[in-house]
């Protein structure tokens, strides 16, 4: 994607999110998961990646109204959160959620701003709506790189898997090969990646840990 092109499909993929928790509010369904369930399995996938139990801090890529800062309240002590999301209006809900608790910042944005020890993305790398596999890969492989970048101890993602159920995947979603993204972040970010195939979701998570 060029820089214009980039611009225009993630104001579109705001506006996607943003009616989505027009609809249905500060719930798994307000940020496309189809149930709090499922909402509560991911995190635990992601949050593989934090090896301290205390004093770390953490980016959150596609934070939506910041439910992972609540599920993180009740597993961490003493950790500072700072959450990203390209909707204006998640950010709005996720300032307001969580404005009594001064760990815990939001920030409208594509990419981490500012490095942590940790950063995790959920879901970000799913909703493409019309871009091509071509154009969003790259968009994919560069928002890693950037990630990575403001990672000091690792990060981690998750997608859908192009080992999906052909009759349910959706020509808007994006499906990766999670064995080419296995190989692609050990090949350039770190000798120590984990793939995880194996919680029952038409999706993987990558921990990649420096």
């Amino acid at each position: 994607m060029s820089p214009t092109d980039s611009a225009s499909s993630l104001a579109d993929i705001a506006a996607y999110y943003t009616q989505k928790i027009a609809a249905h509010g500060e719930t798994a369904q307000g940020v496309d998961w189809n149930g709090a369930d499922s909402q509560s399995l991911r995190f635990e996938q992601l949050t593989k990646l934090i090896t301290r139990t205390t004093g770390f801090t953490i980016n959150d890529l596609g934070c939506g109204y910041g439910a992972l800062f609540d599920y993180l309240l009740t597993r961490y002590d003493n950790f500072q959160y700072r959450g990203y999301d390209i909707s204006t209006e998640m950010i709005s809900a996720a300032q307001m959620r969580h404005a009594k608790h001064d760990d815990a910042s939001y920030w409208i944005g594509a990419r981490p701003d500012g490095a942590a020890d940790y950063t995790v993305a959920s879901g970000i790398f799913n909703v493409r709506l019309e871009q091509s596999d071509e154009s969003w890969i790259r968009y994919f492989k560069t928002t890693l790189d950037a990630i990575n970048e403001t990672s000091t101890l690792g990060f981690a993602f998750n997608c859908l898997t192009s080992y999906s159920d052909r009759e349910r995947m959706r020509q808007y979603l994006y499906y990766s090969n999670p064995c080419e993204m296995f190989d692609f972040c050990k090949q350039r970010y770190s000798r120590n990646v984990a793939l995880l195939h194996d919680y029952g979701l038409y999706e993987y998570t990558i921990l990649v840990r420096k």
